[in-house]
Order: C-alpha cells, then structure tokens, then sequence
C-alpha cells in the first residue's frame, strides 16, 4: 500500500514511518526540513511539504491510498492544529484521496468521573491549549466527508518497546488496573498501522492503552 506521513519526523511520526516500511509499505515522509530525517529505505521517499498550504498538500497526497497526519505543534503555537486540520480536508479532497488518519489528543476522551481529561483536576493547565486545539481539530475532521479515522492516545505515550499487546477503546480513557493510562510510541504505531492494514474505526476515533 502507498502511505503518505506528514510530520514524519517527529517522535510518533519516525514511529509510524518505521512501522509502516516494517509492514513493505510503500512511504512518502512529508516533513519541514528534509536534513531532520536521516532515514534510508528503498521503500521511503522523503519530501518537503507545507500543512499550512491546501494545494500543496494536494499534490503530495495524488497516487496515495492513505494520508496519515502525525502533526504536531509547536508549544504556544497550537492553534496551527486547527489550521492544519481545515487545510488537509481540503488538501486531500483537491487531491482525490479520501483516507485519512490523524495522530490525536487524550484531552477529550472521557474519563470515569464523567468528565473529558483535559477537564479533570490532576491535568496540567500548560497543556490545555494543546488538549482544546485537538479538541477543535477533531470535531473539523467529524463534519469532513473524507474517509477519516482518529486516533487518541493513552495519556502518557513516550517511547519505548514494541510488545503489540495493548486494549483499544473509543471514547473512553482506557485505564489499568492501578489506573494509569500509558502507551508506548512504537506500540501506539501498532495499533495505527493496524488500521491502515485493516480498517476498522472509519468515520470514528478510538485509543489505545495497555
């Protein structure tokens, strides 16, 4: 399959990326600045692009099965989130793809006190603007008519191993025994990958968490 990854060159993007190439997939690594990814693979094919830019992600995505938003802002300007949102439903409908996956936001799943996370009282007001702005993002792809799947991590992710062995959910922070709600990247690339392989969530969001 051919897969095309903005924000490649990110934690959750290289994860992906490496994930995918795991798989054979065909790649194309969209990224700002090509000397950030130093990636060789006789499947991958590393590009500049602009989110910010309709027409130009309409070219890059032309001849892709899948388009795969890993996304993220830097800090204080989140709100490009929202911008690049608008920017990719029309970039892909210019572009005549239709599937479309987007790394997400915890904030807005809802937890056992009956409120989203991002709400709750241990969640950490600098990352607020963060958690809105994926919440804002999220909804844009909701009313889209593309093909969209979103994907919510557990409320930590940050690197680790590759075990496979997770629990999806969908609107609901999935949670341990212990309550703590974690992912690693690579096995958050897993279950990512494993929608494209398999699709399963379209038109819907889901998360992942051990």
């Amino acid at each position: 399959m051919k897969l095309i990854i903005f924000g490649a060159s990110g934690t959750i993007g290289q994860a992906i990326m490496q994930e995918a190439l795991r798989r054979k997939h065909e790649v194309t690594a969209v990224v700002r600045n090509r000397f950030k990814l130093n990636e060789k693979h006789d499947l991958l094919t590393i590009v500049e692009g602009d989110l910010l830019k309709p027409d130009s992600i309409a070219e890059l995505v032309k001849g892709h099965e899948v388009v795969i938003s890993a996304y993220g802002p830097k800090f204080g300007a989140e709100e490009e989130l929202v911008e690049v949102a608008r920017a990719l439903v029309e970039g892909l409908r210019k572009g005549g793809v239709e599937r479309l996956i987007v790394v997400g936001g915890a904030g807005s799943l809802m937890t056992d006190e009956g409120i989203p996370l991002m709400e709750t009282a241990g969640f950490p007001e600098e990352v607020k603007p963060l958690a809105m702005a994926h919440q804002d993002a999220y909804q844009i792809y909701q009313e889209s008519d593309l093909d969209w799947t979103y994907l919510s991590p557990a409320s930590t992710i940050e690197p680790g191993i590759r075990t496979g062995n997770f629990r999806i959910g969908t609107d609901r922070l999935v949670v341990d025994e212990d309550g703590q709600s974690r992912i690693s990247v690579e096995d958050y690339a897993v279950a990512l990958l494993d929608e494209v392989d398999d699709p399963y969530f379209s038109g819907s969001r889901f998360t992942v968490a051990y």
